[in-house]
This record gives structure tokens, C-alpha cells and sequence, in this order.
């Protein structure tokens, strides 16, 4: 008996523990539909409902995600607002907590500094090469090594060559005719006399003797013995070649001698600094031997190849340097101050309308006429891409650089829509120009007066991936391809989701 009563009293505890977790589950339980509808009739006018996994899923009703399986959540408003496919209406209170900045798009002349760095070079059509005209022995070099300097018309070499003093005979002997010849009173013979010391004269000449030397020898009677070489600039000897007491043949290079009064400086310029460097623009520059002074020159040449290693340009700009502060291999930092106008011409109010050597770009003159240095006809500064005056309508279209977002094959920009009850923002793909300073230029894709998102575009881009609605990263839309897609190849567009109350036709688990 009391076995039995042992049993008993187990069976009604069990009983009562069972019953006690049926309550607790009758409790607790309830469909996921029941739970979302509760949460439906909390959040007021919720009438669409989606999934925080997969936004492309949208629903009329609550359920559960196709894919995942997930529970749907109400939509906010801003989601659920009628918006093409490009856009984000939110309302102004999160406008304000995304700090949503916008600016217009406006037409101005823009300035871009572009900095470049190089070195100092010889001019090289002020460098000139001394060279024997006559072979000979070199007896005496005036200049002993190089750095010195020189003026023009000062001696250099002095040379022996028999080859000369046989050419002086000649002359000598042509003189001698040509004086007894005077009393003749044949023509022929007068006329031919005269064309043969002019002959000999002009040999001697070509041989390197000047003027006052071929007089010399025709009044002393004696030739030279050695003939001297006189500098033809005024300059720097860069280069000895020889040394004193040797044989040298014609065209022989004895000295180098430099002008460096002016200077070239060759800058490197990247291809994206193109567009903002033209000829005769004037180029400000330092270097480290003059702290604190700012030198000057212009633009005469642009490299029409691209350097195959470096990927840059080479920019010649002609220096002058009267004081000779400046020095061949001096490294220099550039900088080109450009202003662009429409079209990416470059606008400069110093060469506007002006006339320029297409050889010499210092010189710049008001009207047509010739280089004073070589010659040439001058050129138009606006065959060079130069406007021919500031205008408003040759203004470029810009925007600032925190405008686009670009993804490296193209450009986004948000624009804000106007004359709506809300905050409303489109995207729109742009065509940029080259970047000027702190905008870039537009070449297509928006209006002069729009605004432009320029703060928290980064936002209504995020915004607008989650409700996979095209965006930067995004252009068609729908869900991203990656991650949280459990065994599906690719979420279908919203646009082909299948309507409240119609079955999910082909969905796989």
C-alpha cells in the first residue's frame, strides 16, 4: 500500500509540471503573424512591409522573407513614400540629422594651381662650340679649365697651322698682281685680278682670320703664323675638350662657352595637369639657394611626347638671369596659376587679345607684326587656347569637388529636387572636366542654378542601396550580389516580386 501511494503522488506531480509548461506555451505562444501584426498596429500608417536582409522584398502584409525567412518589418514613411527609382524623399528632421548641405551649380571662371618640380639647364641656343677651322698645334689656350668666364671678343686659342700660311701666300701673292695690274688697260685683266684677291680674301676669312687680320697681312707683306680665336659670345666656359700643345684637325671642339644670362628650366608635368599648361603662360618658381624669393619666367615649350617611365611632360620655361643667382642643375618647384574659361581654354587677361612669337613667347605685342628676335610672324594668342576675354558667357559650369562621388568609370551627384513637401533628392550621372582647385567642371549631365548635394551624399547613397533603388555603387538596382544571400544566386528586383496574396511561384528553400 504504501508502494501505491508513492506512485500515486509521483503521477499527480508530473502531471501538475506538464500541465504547468502547456500553460506557459499557450502563454507565449502565437503565429510570427499574429507578433508582426502587433507590431503593425503600433507603428500607425505602416502599409508596406519588407526585409531588413533583403530591402528588395516588399510586401503589402506582414510574413516572412522568401529568402531568409526573416520576419518583415513595418517600412517608414520615407521608404514608402511614391519616389522614382532614383530618388530619396525624407523628411526634414532627417535632413537635418544626415546635415544634408547643398550648393548651385553655377557658371564662374575657376583657377587651378598646378605644381611641378625640375631642374635649371643651359639655354642651348645660347651655348656656342669653339672649334679649330684649320688644322694646326694648339700652342696656347687662354682659358686653363672651365667655369670661366669670358666676354665676347675675348682671345682664346692660338693655333699654328701650316695650312693657313699657305692660304696668306696666296693672298699675298694675289696682292702683288692686282698692284701691278693698275697700269694695265685690259679689263679682262682687272676684272680678274680684283676676283682673285677677293677670292683669297674670302678663303682667309672662312679659315677664321677676321678683317683687321687679313689687313695686316696685305700692309706688312707677311703672313701670320698663327691664327687667334676669339670668343663669339660672352659667357661661361662649361666644357675644355683639349689640352694645350695638341694636334687638333678641322672641327676639332676646343671649348663650350654658355650665355647664362638666360636659362632654361625643364619642369615635369603629370598628363592630368595638361589641359591647365599653355605656351607663353608665366611660371612662378623657388629654390632652395634662395629661400623665400619667388623667380619668374614663361612657358616656351611643351613636350609633345610623354616621357614611357615617368608618365610626364616635359615643360621648358625661359628664365632670364641677369644677375646669374640662378645656376645650371638647380632643382625648382613650380607653380602655373590657370584660370579656365568653357571649353577647357585657358584664360589670361595679360595675353588676351595679344599677338606672340611662336618661337620667343616673351614676345608679346598689341598688334601684328614680327618677332624682334627671329623674325617670324607673330601668331594669335587664341590659336594657342587662350580666350579672347573674360566674358560670363565663356564661364565653365561648375561644381564643388565634394559634390560627385566617383567610382573611377563614373560620377554621381545628388541633386536636390525643388518644389516638394519634403526633402527629395535625385541621382543623376554626370559628365566631369578637369578638376580646377576645389570644383571640377561639367560637361554635361546638370542645369546652372540646381543644387547639389555637397554634404551627406554619402548618406542618400546609403539610403538608397538599402532600398535597393540605384545608387553609386549599385546603377540598376536591386539587392547587391554578395554575402547574406543563403544559396541564391541573385534576390529578384522589387519590381518582380509577386503581389500581397499570390503565391511566391519558382522560390526554393
Amino acid at each position: 500500500m504504501r508502494i501505491r501511494h508513492v506512485v500515486w503522488w509521483g503521477v499527480v506531480g508530473l502531471l501538475l509540471i506538464a500541465a504547468g509548461f502547456a500553460a506557459g506555451y499557450a502563454l507565449s505562444s502565437g503565429t510570427p503573424s499574429d507578433r508582426v501584426h502587433d507590431i503593425g498596429v503600433e507603428t500607425a500608417g505602416a502599409r508596406k512591409w519588407y526585409c531588413s536582409m533583403h530591402p528588395n522584398i516588399i510586401r503589402d502584409r506582414p510574413g516572412l522573407c522568401p529568402i531568409c525567412e526573416m520576419e518583415l518589418i513595418p517600412m517608414p514613411e520615407s521608404m514608402a513614400a511614391e519616389a522614382s527609382p532614383r530618388e530619396l524623399a525624407v523628411s526634414e528632421a532627417a535632413a537635418k540629422l544626415m546635415d544634408v548641405q547643398t550648393s548651385p551649380v553655377e557658371r564662374q571662371f575657376v583657377a587651378n594651381e598646378v605644381r611641378m618640380v625640375g631642374k635649371v639647364q643651359y639655354d642651348e641656343t645660347r651655348v656656342r662650340t669653339i672649334t679649330a677651322w684649320v688644322p694646326g698645334r694648339l700652342d696656347r689656350l687662354y682659358v686653363d679649365f672651365t667655369g670661366t668666364t669670358v666676354r665676347k671678343g675675348d682671345h682664346l686659342v692660338y693655333l699654328y697651322s701650316p695650312e693657313l700660311i699657305s692660304a696668306q701666300a696666296e693672298l699675298l701673292q694675289a696682292v702683288k698682281a692686282g698692284a701691278n695690274a693698275e697700269g694695265t688697260t685690259s679689263d679682262y685683266l682687272a676684272r680678274t685680278t680684283a676676283s682673285t684677291l677677293e677670292a683669297a680674301r674670302e678663303k682667309l676669312r672662312l679659315l677664321g682670320l677676321t678683317a683687321e687680320q687679313i689687313q695686316q697681312v696685305e700692309q706688312s707683306g707677311k703672313p701670320l703664323t698663327h691664327l687667334t680665336i676669339y670668343s663669339p659670345i660672352g659667357g661661361v666656359v662649361i666644357h675644355k675638350m683639349v689640352n694645350e700643345g695638341a694636334y687638333v684637325t678641322t672641327g676639332t671642339q676646343i671649348y663650350k662657352v654658355a650665355d647664362l644670362s638666360q636659362l632654361w628650366v625643364k619642369l615635369d608635368a603629370y598628363e592630368s595637369d595638361l589641359p591647365w599648361i599653355r605656351y607663353g603662360q608665366e611660371v612662378e618658381f623657388t629654390t632652395d639657394a634662395h629661400p623665400g624669393e619667388v623667380f619668374t619666367g614663361r612657358i616656351s615649350f611643351v613636350d609633345p611626347v610623354l616621357d614611357p617611365t615617368t608618365r610626364t611632360v616635359k615643360v621648358r620655361v625661359d628664365v632670364p638671369n641677369p644677375d646669374g643667382r640662378l645656376k645650371p642643375e638647380m632643382f625648382v618647384r613650380a607653380i602655373v596659376q590657370s584660370r579656365v574659361a568653357q571649353g577647357g581654354k585657358v584664360m589670361d587677361p595679360d595675353l588676351a587679345g595679344k599677338w606672340i612669337c611662336p618661337m620667343h613667347p616673351s614676345v608679346v605685342k598689341p598688334e601684328p607684326g614680327q618677332c624682334d628676335i627671329c623674325g617670324m610672324d607673330l601668331v594669335t594668342t587664341e590659336s594657342l587656347g587662350y580666350v579672347v576675354a573674360q566674358t560670363p558667357e565663356r564661364a565653365p559650369l561648375v561644381i564643388p569637388d565634394t559634390a560627385p562621388l566617383i567610382t573611377g568609370k563614373r560620377a554621381v551627384v545628388y541633386v536636390r529636387k525643388p518644389d516638394t513637401e519634403v526633402p527629395t533628392f535625385e541621382g543623376r550621372e554626370v559628365v566631369l572636366g578637369p578638376k580646377a582647385g576645389d570644383y571640377y567642371l561639367v560637361e554635361s549631365g546638370l542645369q546652372e542654378g540646381e543644387r547639389v548635394v555637397t554634404n551627406g551624399n554619402f548618406k542618400i547613397d546609403s539610403a538608397l542601396q538599402i532600398q535597393a533603388k540605384p545608387s553609386m555603387m549599385n546603377p540598376e538596382g536591386g539587392a547587391m550580389p554578395a554575402g547574406h544571400q543563403h544559396g541564391e544566386s541573385a534576390a529578384p528586383s522589387a519590381a518582380t516580386q509577386p503581389q500581397a496574396g499570390t503565391p511566391d511561384a519558382g522560390h526554393k528553400h
